[in-house]
């Protein structure tokens, strides 16, 4: 019998390369954002557009997953404003807890993964007063201290998780998959930015060159969540990285390489301590699934350039 999958945040980077895997391996899937999906993924899947703060839970219920993945959130990296708040709240918090009450009404659902950030543990570990060649391995067994607003609601929402198993007790195989630098394409990372930036001409501000962090692509995120979710000994916390984690100068090195631009088109910002070196362990996740992922950042970016010359070139 098919799977019968909800994929919550389908329409972002990381939930496109999802569904597709779903699909192709012949699941029933439910996909439930704001966003539309492509037209390729829309004539695939059950597509609910929705804003999952105030509606889609009763849908969840009635379609009756075995699966679910929870990729929905807001996203906003760098130095969060207070403008962030509300929708920090409302596509963080708020959705995470509509999901897991509604959880607690969908029969034979047996495994809920949901994309948590490496942002929860302590960032004393990995933010530092002088840049070091080596990063630090994040294990998740290191101590939890969330750094800014979005690994604060990362880390209620697995919280929460832990009541659905430990307080509700249900039959309920839970996994939160702290997920590192996440790039891949059409999505509004650095990474991407750059890349659409150089491809047509214009140049690209690198600020803390030194800094270093475990970017991984979307689709190799995609493929951990998949395996994860398929591997019955999976549960609890599991990093979802590379074990790789390239300077800034070094990935902006593979974007000039990658999209053949002049190297002037760089321009360097400078350094603002603290500098960053994270990275994470993957020895749990190579466990699991008997698999690490592949891609490295220069495969990564000759994506991603492909990516968006083929779009520039539809829109053209």
């Amino acid at each position: 019998m098919p799977h019968r999958i909800v994929v919550t945040g389908g329409s972002g980077v990381i939930g496109r390369e999802l569904l597709g895997r779903l699909v192709a391996g012949g699941a029933e899937v439910m996909s439930l954002d704001r966003e539309p999906l492509p037209d390729r993924l829309a004539r695939r899947v059950h597509q609910v557009q929705v804003d999952l703060s105030e509606g889609g839970m009763d849908e969840i219920r009635e379609f009756r997953p075995d699966t679910i993945y929870h990729l929905a959130a807001a996203f906003e990296r760098s130095e969060e404003e207070s403008g962030f708040w509300l929708p920090g709240y409302r596509d963080n918090i708020a959705v995470s807890h509509r999901l897991h009450d509604a959880i607690r009404k969908v029969p034979g659902l047996r495994t809920y993964v949901f994309a948590s950030s490496y942002l929860i543990y302590e960032p004393s570990l990995y933010l530092l007063d002088a840049p070091r060649t080596t990063p630090v391995a994040l294990r998740e067994t290191h101590p939890i201290a969330p750094r800014n607003l979005c690994g604060a609601a990362k880390f209620y929402a697995e919280t929460e998780m832990r009541f659905l198993t430990e307080v509700d007790r249900l039959p309920l195989r839970t996994i939160a998959a702290r997920i590192y630098r996440v790039y891949g394409c059409g999505s509004r990372d650095v990474v991407s930015r750059w890349v659409r930036a150089l491809i047509s001409g214009q140049p690209i501000d690198v600020y803390n060159p030194e800094n270093r962090f475990d970017y991984i692509f979307a689709g190799d995120v995609a493929e951990a969540l998949r395996r994860l979710a398929d591997a019955p000994a999976a549960s609890g916390i599991v990093n979802v990285a590379t074990g790789r984690s390239p300077s800034i100068a070094e990935v902006a090195e593979a974007v000039l390489r990658a999209t053949g631009a002049a190297p002037v088109l760089v321009r360097h910002g400078g350094s603002n301590a603290p500098f960053e070196a994270s990275g994470g362990c993957i020895d749990r996740l190579i466990g699991l699934t008997n698999w690490r992922p592949p891609t490295g950042i220069d495969a990564g970016v000759a994506q991603l350039v492909a990516h968006e010359r083929a779009t520039a070139q539809r829109a053209a």
